[in-house]
Order: structure tokens, then C-alpha cells, then sequence
């Protein structure tokens, strides 16, 4: 332990906190929570330089990166927008620079009225930052979630500065509910600055964004090899019955690079971070114990992330812990994070490794085609193998498909029970966990084009009146792809 913190803490250990989603979403109620669940549908830093942006100061239109002219041109409205921008503060990966809040507002100059870019409208267009730290002189590593607040407001709670060392590498991860965000920075050289990246030209990743995750990965994998960081084993759970005669975690606890959980496009998809709404004015404030039990009536607000999905709702339904470090925010108490998932991941990479694949949207090119350069991109900000790289072949387009359909699929069959009792993190999607993982495997078949590699969905789903999966069947027999244009 350094400086009094705990150091990160393996997957036996409970996750605390008022934010802890996953029982139930059991918040005590002497903390007068009401819990919003956030539904979304959809496919080494310094601390001198440029003052952060002041809450509610303007942006020159010019550094507002936005979507397509015939979005930008037209009124948006609070059913028609999708896309929103976020307002980076100076010197991000700066101690200062976490606690100062993101501003959300509309894309192209918006106002968050016109574009329904609010944080009060966080299940369709909510944004969330996280970013995880580590001390590379000891391994140690921790959480912040920086707080977003809709642009004009300020926070219900001013943020404190996190305590971190002089020589920290940050990397933080954006989330978003809607389709597009696109980070602005408050200088014209705050992004650079801070080596953010949203995609390529004319071709964003969509929903999320990173900044300084290739050196902050790369300070992990060194302090790994030095032995100053040790990352904990995913444990195992005596409740997961091993899907008979395929490879995949039997009894050992699942973890992001696990095609049991990998489908919905990719694993690594969003962050885990989580927002306490005061309804009444339409502030927000960091997720904490003192926050909660100081904002009367406050609903939470959390990323529908596939990280979110594993951390909060899976993993306690299978008897697992995630890989948690301290929450600068809230007293040091154990949380997890985007970052600390992939490194768990990489540290036990499963022989069959679901890695971020060329066919997910995030990582197509503009046209749709495949695209080696964003893929690679998108991977190096999160710690993963590039395409060609060390177990990489098992997510080449068509082998990421057969996977999901042959690993995914019985897992979620042998399981079934387990599953059905578990809390679903989107009711609209599926009325329990097993149903929504099924119903995201289905949709996932779909968005990953799994069809043109001579491949059936395995999954048939029963729907209620509102569209939500109510049942669901698997097909049991193991599927093979065919490469594309093969007869």
C-alpha cells in the first residue's frame, strides 16, 4: 500500500460504494435514491498551463467538430438528434484537469436545448468520462470519473482534486448513450495536448474516445514486466457450469476478451462510470456516499456499456468480482473501470481471445469497408493486440462471428437458469440478463454481418408487446465460416 491507498484488488473482494448497481440495483433507501436506469438503443501530466474552461463559458464554433452538414444544418430535436459534443477542460490528464467538469452540449454549435444534449436527457444523449491512473514508480494504480455537466450548469457538488503523484500516466475513456460524441477541447491544443483521439478524418469511432491510452497502456505492460504491478486472477465461480466440449472460461470468472460475454459488436465498448441526477435542477454530481446522502431523490445515471454489463450485473450473478483499484472520488473505496478490465484481460488473455474486430461499426471506415488502420487504433488505446498480433487471429471478421455463435451460444444455454435470475441492466431489451445477452447476440449476428460468412443467427428471440426479449432459444450445433466470396 502507497501513500495509504489500497493498491488494486482482486475479484475475490466486494465491490462498495452507493453505486453498487449490481444487487439489484439495491441502493439503500436512506440515501433516498430513486434509480434511473440510463437505456440507450443503439447499434506524464502537469498541472501548470492554460486555466480550465470557467462552467458555462463559450467555445469558438470553429473547434466544435460535429456530424454531417444535413445534421448540422437542420433544427434537432429531442427525438431526432443522436449526435452530441463534449467540452474538454484544459490539461485533462492534470489533477486539476480531472476534477474540472466536461460540458455536454449539442454538435456544430448547438445549444444543449436545442439538441437535447443534457445530461437530464441521459438516457439517449448522456456522456460519461473515466479515467484511471496509475504511479508507474509502483504499479499503483486508481479510479477517477471525471463529472460531465450539461454546458450553461454547474455541478451539484464541486469535485475535489484527486490526490495523484507528479509522474502519474492517466488515460481517460469517454462513454456515451447516443450514437456520435465528439470531444472538443477548451484550447485549440487541449486535445493534442493530451493525445485524444476520436477515430480518423471524416471517420469517428462513434460512441467512444480515448486520451493517452496507447502510453498509459504501455506504462501497464512495463511496470508489469518489472514485477511492480501484479494483476490479481479472475477468480473462478463454483455457480458457472461449463458449456460441454467448447473451449471458454468453464469455471473461471469471464473476463472482457471472453467470447462467452464479447458479443454486442466488441467487448471493449464503453466505460463504467456512474452520475447522481438532481431531478429537480437538473444537476449532476459525482457518483459518491456523500454525494448520494446529500442529494435528496437523486437518480443515477450509468453508461449501458458492455463493460457496465460484465462488471455490475454479470459478474455478480456468476459469483465474481471485477478488477477494482480506489475511487479518488469517493474515499478510496474499490471500483472498477474500462481500463482496469483490459488490464486484466491482457493479463489473462484467454487462449481464444475476443479482441475488437475489423466488422464492428465502431472501427469500419466512413463507406463502411474494413479498416486495419482505425481497428489498430482502437485497439492500442485499450492495451490490445494489433491485427497479425499474438492471438489475434481468433477475432479476424469471420473467425469473431463463428466464435460468438459457437462459445457464446452454449455458454448462454448451460447457463440459462443462473442468467434468468439475474437483474437485466435494459428492461426494454430484456425482461432478465439471460434475455438481454441473448437479444445482444442476436442483434450483434446482424450488425456484424456474421450472415455473409454462410453463418445462421443461433438465437431466436420471444419479444413482449414493447419489443423487449421475453425468451429465448439457442441453436446447438456448432457453426463454421466460410471465408467471403467462398462457395
Amino acid at each position: 500500500m502507497q501513500g495509504g491507498r489500497r493498491s488494486a484488488g482482486p475479484r475475490g473482494q466486494g465491490r462498495s460504494g452507493a453505486a453498487h448497481i449490481a444487487a439489484q440495483l439495491a441502493v439503500p433507501v436512506a440515501l433516498g435514491l430513486v434509480i434511473g436506469l440510463v437505456l440507450a438503443f443503439q447499434a506524464g501530466s502537469s498541472n501548470s498551463g492554460v486555466d480550465p474552461l470557467p462552467l458555462g463559458a463559450a467555445v469558438s464554433p470553429s473547434l466544435l467538430a460535429g456530424p454531417p452538414a444535413s445534421l448540422a444544418t437542420a433544427p434537432a430535436t429531442l427525438t431526432s438528434n443522436v449526435d452530441c459534443a463534449i467540452i474538454v477542460p484544459a490539461n485533462p490528464l492534470s489533477a486539476r484537469g480531472l476534477a474540472t467538469p466536461y460540458q455536454l452540449t449539442g454538435a456544430a454549435g448547438q445549444t444543449p436545448a436545442a439538441s437535447g444534449c443534457r445530461m437530464s436527457n441521459a438516457a439517449k444523449l448522456g456522456a460519461f468520462v473515466q479515467a484511471t491512473i496509475l504511479d508507474p514508480a509502483t504499479g499503483t494504480l486508481s479510479v477517477y470519473d471525471p463529472l460531465v455537466v450539461t454546458q450553461g450548469t454547474r455541478p451539484a457538488v464541486k469535485p475535489t482534486i484527486p490526490p495523484i503523484p507528479a509522474n502519474a500516466v492517466v488515460t481517460i475513456d469517454f462513454g456515451f448513450n447516443g450514437k456520435d460524441l465528439f470531444p472538443v477541447g477548451a484550447t485549440p491544443t487541449t486535445l493534442a495536448d493530451a493525445h485524444c483521439v476520436n477515430g480518423q478524418a471524416g471517420s469517428v469511432f462513434g460512441q467512444v474516445s480515448f486520451c493517452n491510452g496507447i502510453n498509459f497502456f504501455g506504462a501497464v505492460q512495463q511496470d508489469e514486466r518489472a514485477g511492480l504491478l501484479k494483476v490479481p486472477s479472475p477468480g473462478t465461480s463454483a455457480k458457472i457450469t461449463p458449456s460441454g466440449g467448447v473451449s471458454g472460461t468453464g469455471r473461471a470468472c469471464p473476463v472482457t476478451r471472453n467470447f462467452e460475454v464479447a458479443a454486442d459488436q466488441a467487448s471493449a465498448d464503453n466505460v463504467t462510470t456512474e452520475y447522481l441526477l438532481n431531478p429537480l435542477t437538473g444537476q449532476t454530481a459525482q457518483d459518491t456516499t456523500s454525494n448520494a446522502g446529500n442529494i435528496a431523490g437523486a437518480t443515477l445515471l450509468f453508461s449501458r456499456s458492455d463493460d457496465t454489463m460484465l462488471d455490475q450485473f454479470l459478474d455478480p450473478t456468476l459469483g465474481c468480482t471485477p478488477f477494482q483499484a480506489p475511487d479518488l472520488a469517493n474515499n478510496d473505496q474499490p471500483t472498477s473501470s474500462q481500463a482496469l478490465d483490459e488490464i486484466l484481460a491482457g493479463a489473462y488473455q484467454p487462449r481464444i481471445a475476443a479482441l475488437v474486430p475489423e466488422n464492428d461499426a465502431m472501427v469500419r471506415s466512413g463507406d463502411g469497408a474494413f479498416d486495419l488502420a482505425k481497428t489498430d487504433l482502437y485497439r492500442q488505446e485499450l492495451g490490445q493486440p494489433p491485427i497479425g498480433g499474438a492471438g489475434s487471429a481468433a477475432s479476424d471478421p469471420e473467425a469473431y462471428c463463428q466464435n460468438i455463435i459457437d462459445i457464446q451460444t452454449p455458454f448462454l444455454a448451460a447457463n440459462r437458469t443462473l442468467l434468468a435470475a439475474g437483474q437485466s441492466p435494459v428492461t426494454a431489451s430484456g425482461d432478465n440478463l439471460l434475455t438481454y445477452m441473448a437479444n445482444r447476440l442476436s442483434a450483434s449476428f446482424a450488425n456484424l454481418g456474421c450472415q455473409r460468412y454462410g453463418l445462421t443467427n443461433p438465437v431466436t428471440i420471444t419479444s413482449n408487446g414493447a419489443g423487449a426479449a421475453i425468451a429465448a432459444t439457442f441453436g446447438p450445433t456448432p457453426q463454421r465460416a466460410a471465408a467471403l466470396g467462398a462457395s
